[in-house]
């Protein structure tokens, strides 16, 4: 037989469980009123946000890598010497014959890759793909 004591730990016990998740339905429907269904997605997800400040992909085993000192800010300046914007980062590129790249998002929130030359010159702009 169960102790009184026992009886009382246990009522106890299924209490704060049923006033915890009263709060947790109160919180949930509380708020701006607005209410929100969501629909079950057959479709992948999209890939998880990515940091703009880590370096890029690997491409034959090689891995681009951020640039830092002299040679990122030469890099800086040569790509927004060609394309206004915000450099989201400056690195090494693994998958074209420029050694460097600078990614740049536009004031029209669109997003382009710079490359530049060892001397600093631009090689190309590229607009980047699934960015808007």
């Amino acid at each position: 037989m169960l102790s009184i004591r026992s009886k009382l730990v246990t009522a106890a016990a299924i209490g704060a469980a049923a006033l915890g998740g009263g709060a947790l339905a109160s919180a949930a429907t509380s708020g701006s009123g607005s209410s929100t269904t969501t629909v079950p997605s057959t479709s992948k997800a999209a890939p998880p946000a990515r940091d703009p400040s880590q370096a890029g992909h690997t491409v034959g085993g090689r891995t681009e890598t951020l640039l830092s000192g002299d040679t990122a800010s030469k890099v800086r300046a040569a790509a927004l010497a060609k394309v206004s914007g915000t450099v989201e980062r400056v690195e090494t590129n693994v998958d074209s014959s420029a050694p460097y790249e600078a990614h740049i998002r536009k004031a029209d929130g669109t997003e382009v890759e710079v490359q530049v030359n060892r001397d600093f010159t631009v090689a190309a702009v590229n607009a980047m793909p699934g960015h808007p």
